[in-house]
């Protein structure tokens, strides 16, 4: 193999006009990482520790930089691999997967940087932990590539061979559409999902910080007034009752 080889991005695989990347390693390893952020969401919830997740995050970083410069050589798409080496691989264009790894890499670095180097957490930075999980947990459950999406948007012809066929499918099979009943049952199970989750976040005991945070964030305007205020006569109550004791 010649340097240009060794450095070209993608693969060539007889009949494709571009080089190509496996979906499903790639499906794989999304899979991996996402099991990875979430043990350290959990471990940083619930026992009150960044350990897990500061070496998670140094992999990720890592683990980004080799996806767009070569692939062949991200240790989560080898791990990837090893569990998919004997399924039929899915082939997608390299180009449009590269420049969804780009957002990744764009994101695992200021998240290194303010989770390992300068360990500064703060909601803001957990949110874009989550927009990661969101990112990892599409493509990994529904071969949904959203980094994938956008190149799409901002490309001027559509791109080639895109997860699941996407560019390339114009009409919908029967078995791919919803009938009036389906529709129904849809709508029904994800608003009492989205209701579940709210009630979770709003009606549990505020055991952890997380919680907390949560559930403030799930109150109304008149409820956040109605604490503030018993916030404040809290206060003044034992402002007075520490006055009272100095006079005793």
């Amino acid at each position: 193999m010649d340097i240009k080889e060794f450095f070209a991005y993608g693969e060539k695989v007889p009949g494709y006009e571009i080089r190509v990347l496996n979906e499903r390693e790639a499906r794989a390893a999304a899979a991996i990482l996402f099991v990875g952020a979430f043990l350290g969401l959990t471990n940083g919830v619930m026992l009150h520790t960044a350990t897990f997740s500061k070496y998670f995050v140094t992999f990720f970083a890592i683990d980004f930089t080799m996806r767009i410069i070569q692939p062949r050589y991200a240790p989560s798409l080898l791990l990837g691999r090893f569990f998919v080496r004997n399924q039929k691989p899915e082939y997608v264009g390299a180009v449009q997967k590269r420049f969804a790894w780009m957002l990744g890499f764009i994101l695992a670095w200021p998240m290194f940087y303010y989770l390992v180097i300068d360990f500064q957490p703060n909601p803001l930075k957990v949110l874009v932990c989550l927009i990661c999980m969101a990112l990892l947990f599409f493509e990994s459950a529904f071969s949904i590539c959203l980094g994938c999406k956008i190149f799409e948007w901002i490309k001027r012809k559509d791109p080639k061979y895109c997860p699941g066929g996407v560019c390339e499918l114009q009409v919908k099979d029967p078995v791919q559409k919803f009938t009036p009943a389906q529709a129904v049952i849809l709508l029904v199970t994800v608003s009492v999902m989205f209701y579940g989750i709210y009630a979770y976040f709003a009606k549990q005991p505020d055991r952890t910080v997380f919680m907390k945070k949560m559930k403030i964030l799930m109150m109304s305007q008149a409820e956040l007034d109605a604490m503030q205020k018993a916030k404040e006569k809290a206060e003044e109550d034992a402002f007075f009752n520490d006055e009272e004791d100095e006079d005793f």
